[in-house]
């Protein structure tokens, strides 16, 4: 075989070489492209899972300071309702003060206060009425006599959470005293009077 045939045939090979190194270096260009793509894909995806996280974090705040108001209008909307009686003989038991009461409205619920620490009435109690109206009615019956005892009768007040109604704290002396032993007479432990409701 001559040269100039060996020359040729090189410059074929070389010449057929050349498409395949374009070839391999496209495909490495693609590849590159590719995976900076799903990258920034995945950079997106976890993104919009940080965004939706947030927005639900957002969410259940909302939703709970919404539940909060909820729970405090329904609470006011109670106290429209309700009075105070005050200067109430500490052996008085619900159904006493509902047939004291009665003839107002309709009443929904009781309440006689007691202390936690001894269980003994503390000589006052709520009434809630069924309808707003019946708390005027319930106020003619101020400074009549309950069992011996002339009871005042006023409209119950919201109690702001956390402040007395000098606006300062509450219990900010502590407890004071010890404990009070029941009275001689009077029996021993004094069960502790919770709602009452008719219904």
């Amino acid at each position: 075989m001559s040269e100039a045939q060996d020359l040729n045939n090189a410059d074929a090979i070389i010449d057929d070489s050349a498409p395949v190194d374009a070839a391999v270096g496209d495909d490495a260009i693609d590849d590159a492209n590719v995976d900076e793509e799903i990258e920034a894909m995945k950079r997106r995806v976890q993104e919009m899972e940080e965004e939706a996280a947030k927005l639900k974090e957002m969410q259940a705040e909302v939703e709970k300071e919404m539940t909060g108001q909820a729970a405090v209008g329904d609470r006011e909307e109670a106290d429209v309702r309700s009075i105070y009686i005050g200067n109430v003989d500490y052996s008085s038991t619900p159904e006493e003060i509902q047939a004291h009461f009665q003839s107002c409205g309709t009443i929904n619920r009781v309440t006689i206060l007691c202390d936690k620490w001894t269980g003994h009435p503390k000589g006052f109690a709520y009434l809630e009425f069924a309808d707003a109206a019946s708390v005027n009615n319930a106020m003619v019956l101020s400074d009549s006599m309950f069992k011996g005892r002339l009871i005042k009768v006023t409209p119950k007040r919201t109690n702001i959470h956390g402040f007395n109604g000098r606006g300062r704290r509450p219990y900010g002396g502590g407890y004071r005293g010890g404990f009070r032993a029941a009275p001689r007479g009077r029996g021993a432990y004094r069960a502790r009077r919770g709602y009452y409701s008719p219904y």
